[in-house]
């Protein structure tokens, strides 16, 4: 175990520099991903809630898309997209979706219709009863989607390593190619430590809206 740390300490000495241009790169992917994962699913959801007839089928859509791994949409992506970031976001945003989109629906239908009525008896207009009463109501449920995938975001980009695209995953493959623990450890930690905290301003946000929810 000593030797283990050691060579941890070693690997930090000697690789600072490449080691922070992985967790950038790492960080750079799973928020653009992040950002166009939540754009798509928000906005499905709202028009799954809009339009009923076709809510099943969207929801089945990208219910199945989420059981397929993400390696194998990377391959496909691949061959259209080529190597590099842009079949990695594609993959980890398809991914990514689905928590959102459910949430978002479960979290618009859950808004009560007698509050729903008595917005519109005030006077609200459509929009003004989306904007001002549906939405605030179920974002609680909605920013539990996204920390699901945030998760599964930061957890899973390590895929994208594979194909060029950088991130830690380079310090984990390399590690299970050279069978070093040290390089496994560091990757892995690093991983769990990212999703950690990139959870915990969202969790920060729900605290506070809580609170005033409250007042």
């Amino acid at each position: 175990m000593q030797e283990i740390w050691a060579n941890i300490i070693r690997y930090f000495d000697n690789n600072m520099d490449a080691y922070f241009a992985m967790l950038r790169q790492h960080i750079g992917i799973s928020l653009r991903v992040l950002i166009i994962s939540t754009i798509i699913g928000l906005s499905t959801g709202i028009l799954c809630v809009i339009f009923k007839k076709q809510q099943k089928w969207i929801i089945t859509l990208f219910q199945t898309l989420r059981i397929i791994p993400s390696l194998a949409i990377l391959v496909l992506s691949i061959r259209f997209l080529g190597i590099g970031m842009g079949p990695a976001i594609a993959a980890l945003t398809f991914l990514a979706i689905p928590p959102i989109l459910m949430n978002t629906v479960a979290g618009l239908e859950k808004v009560s219709l007698f509050v729903l009525e008595t917005a519109k008896g005030m006077g609200m207009t459509p929009l003004q009863v989306w904007l001002k009463v549906r939405l605030p109501l179920a974002f609680p449920m909605i920013l539990a989607g996204i920390k699901t995938a945030t998760v599964e975001i930061v957890a899973s980009a390590t895929i994208a390593a594979l194909i060029g695209a950088g991130g830690l995953g380079q310090i984990i493959f390399q590690g299970l190619s050279t069978r070093q623990t040290e390089l496994l450890l560091i990757g892995g930690i690093s991983v769990a430590i990212m999703s950690l905290g990139a959870v915990l301003p969202l969790n920060l946000l729900d605290r506070f809206l809580q609170r005033y929810r409250n007042i």
